[in-house]
């Protein structure tokens, strides 16, 4: 399958119809993130069978690995906007030089972050307070997930260098492929078959790592292959100081923006795990729905930034400026819909992933009715961040995530939760009151960028 861009056609995403170049990128991402996302329903799925001390074991943890997955996926920012830049300026030799350069780094980063983890599992769940009868099974889940973490960069880091190449389809076929596997292996690893042993929740991260360590090696055959523009060669790994300074300049802050996220979901854990394992089960639950609901705003965020980033790396500053409006009305009305369904079919929803389990479902309900009409807050966001980034700021993004995260929403839950008479729900009205200060923030930011300053790379004569 050839890539959309290559040396000797035009480049059809610096061109013509704004909707449409948003759509060619921003369908097949949606579509993928959707399927990356059916790991979490899936496993949501099962493991809700097996009662709400499961369903707790992986709703601890999921703020954990989400730290961790942050602290060395940063670099999978830099190398999109570098990658995408130098596409659109025409650079192809250097795109790849610097997609090699970035997936060489994710694999340094990625071991001893996995290694780090693993040891400090027991004092991580400790720490957010997990509850005796529900921690032997989140540190066996946790400890299994960690352990192929450098499976996860992998992929994902391949993922956002194919993304910001321009090639959205192989990554779509490969999350497919892998999902199919993980949907079949799910069931057997958790509740056994044969000479299959029963592993309970620990199934589910033996599923997730086995399919995460097939997609690295099918994304690098690919990338291996005559038919992609973009390549990752062992050869081009050879450590290069230019571009190792520009990937750290720019993935630093992205690392630090995604660890204030996770570390933000780490301390909501905190308040919350005290409340018991129903309420701390109908967050998980809640939060596995909320993951899923932004996945389309994640996907335009990401074709924002690939859009963006190759017109800017093109000299198109208008165009990209445009592309960021468009994209950010999209995100705001799409997930606005998304919010009213959320809110109407709520009990509905929360039931799918705890069946049977009244409190739990009582809880969760609540949640998503308070969190759901702020869902296109959310996606305005979000894909005006996907420019940001694109444009080399993620100092920026970085800066609005700790403000967000620990001078608004964190605070804000514990007083609400602590000094009013809202109690339980105050945790939950933190989160909308915290989307609509950072989506008026963010609008105005991105009305002031100095797009003739955001180029990072000279655009070729050729």
């Amino acid at each position: 399958m050839a890539t959309d861009i290559s040396d000797n056609t035009a480049n059809i995403l610096l061109q013509g119809s704004i909707l449409r170049s948003l759509t060619k990128i921003g369908v097949p991402v949606i579509l993928a993130n959707l399927l990356q996302s059916g790991y979490i329903m899936v496993d949501a799925f099962w493991v809700g069978r097996l009662g709400d001390k499961a369903v707790a074991a992986i709703s601890v943890s999921q703020p954990i690995v989400f730290l961790v997955f942050a602290l060395g996926i940063g670099l999978s920012v830099a190398g999109t906007t570098l990658v995408a830049q130098c596409i659109g300026a025409r650079l192809h030799r250097e795109a790849s030089n610097i997609a090699s350069q970035v997936f060489m780094l994710a694999l340094l980063f990625g071991l001893p972050i996995s290694v780090g983890a693993y040891w400090l599992s027991p004092w991580m769940l400790r720490t957010l307070g997990t509850q005796e009868e529900v921690f032997p099974l989140a540190l066996s889940f946790l400890r299994v997930i960690v352990s192929g973490m450098i499976f996860t960069f992998g992929f994902s880091m391949l993922q956002s260098l194919m993304r910001g190449s321009g090639e959205v389809r192989i990554p779509l076929m490969i999350t497919l492929g892998t999902l199919i596997l993980n949907a079949v292996m799910d069931p057997l690893l958790i509740y056994g078959w044969g000479i299959i042993p029963a592993f309970g929740v620990t199934g589910a991260a033996i599923a997730t790592l086995i399919n995460q360590g097939i997609a690295v090696v099918a994304g690098l055959l690919v990338l291996h292959s005559r038919h992609v523009v973009l390549k990752v060669s062992f050869r081009a790994m050879k450590p290069r100081l230019d571009i190792f300074k520009s990937v750290v300049q720019l993935g630093v802050p992205s690392s630090i923006e995604l660890c204030a996220h996770a570390l933000s979901a780490s301390g909501m854990m905190s308040l919350v795990a005290v409340l018991g394992t129903a309420v701390t089960a109908a967050y998980g639950v809640v939060n596995n729905i909320n993951a899923l609901v932004i996945v389309p705003a994640i996907g335009v965020s990401i074709a924002t930034a690939t859009l963006v980033g190759q017109n800017i790396g093109a000299g198109n500053f208008e165009r990209a400026r445009a592309i960021g409006r468009l994209s950010a009305l999209i995100s705001f009305f799409a997930l606005t819909l998304v919010g009213v369904f959320a809110f109407t079919f709520a009990p509905d929803i929360v039931a799918f992933f705890a069946p049977n389990q009244t409190p739990v479902i009582g809880h969760g309900e609540r949640f998503l009715h308070i969190i759901a009409p702020s869902y296109g807050l959310i996606g305005l966001q979000m894909a005006l961040s996907g420019a940001f980034r694109a444009t080399g700021r993620t100092m920026t993004t970085m800066t609005l995530a700790l403000v967000s995260q620990w001078l608004v929403q964190i605070p804000l839950a514990w007083g609400l939760s602590h000094y009013t008479s809202l109690a339980v729900s105050g945790l939950w009205y933190a989160f909308p009151v915290t989307s609509l200060l950072m989506a008026v923030v963010t609008v105005i930011l991105f009305e002031r960028i100095d797009w003739q300053s955001s180029r990072l790379v000279e655009k070729s004569q050729g």
